[in-house]
């Protein structure tokens, strides 16, 4: 409970600072904001994860709805309860465990020696997340767009919230009405902060 209050004082305080600051416009061209790219190859997880199901988090996974940005965060989701089969396949694909997180799960590094960090989790939405994926260019089930934002509002650290505000300013309304709709019903208590997150996402595109 008290990791939870500091994630929501954090946001709150993030918040509260962009917007006394913030002016409509970004340094960066319009064109820019607007660009999908997937330069960056990261590793195949699908052939080494190949029975469970998993969907790929964190700064990879916003690559979908934003602007590409260098990143280390290599990191998927799992349901709690399919924890272990993810593990044995990993270790039949000859990855290792080389420590534990401590929002629940663990970090592997993988064959081609890249960490891997897993999230377990038995929210009452991962279920819907790891069934229900996008697809990145290179075939990774990616988080879809309302469950990545209710990650990163949980974590509420400066990039997750930068993250959140430029993915939604890219957002069209018909997409904002999907993140609305999940904030509402799993994380009610952040329902006016995804709307000052909007109002600054679409200043920076300048709307």
């Amino acid at each position: 409970m008290l990791d939870i209050q500091k994630s929501e004082n954090r946001r709150k305080l993030y918040i509260q600072i962009a917007i006394k600051r913030c002016r409509p416009g970004s340094g960066s061209s319009l064109e820019f904001l607007k660009t999908r790219t997937w330069n960056h190859p990261v590793t195949n997880l699908t052939s080494l994860i190949q029975k469970t199901r998993f969907v790929v988090v964190g700064g990879i996974a916003t690559r979908l709805y934003m602007p590409e940005r260098m990143t280390d965060d290599f990191g998927i989701l799992v349901l709690t309860n399919d924890a272990a089969s993810l593990y044995q396949e990993l270790r039949q694909a000859g990855s290792k465990k080389v420590g534990k997180l401590s929002i629940g799960g663990s970090t592997w590094l993988l064959p081609d020696n890249t960490l891997l960090d897993v999230i377990e989790s038995e929210s009452a939405w991962v279920n819907s997340a790891v069934t229900h994926p996008e697809s990145s260019p290179d075939g990774l089930p990616i988080i879809a767009l309302p469950y990545l934002v209710l990650m990163k509002l949980q974590a509420s650290r400066s990039q997750d919230i930068a993250d959140v505000t430029r993915m939604l300013g890219g957002a069209d309304e018909t997409a904002l009405n999907l993140v609305r709709n999940a904030v509402k019903t799993y994380l009610n208590d952040a329902v006016e902060d995804l709307e000052s997150l909007i109002m600054l996402g679409k200043l920076e595109f300048g709307e």
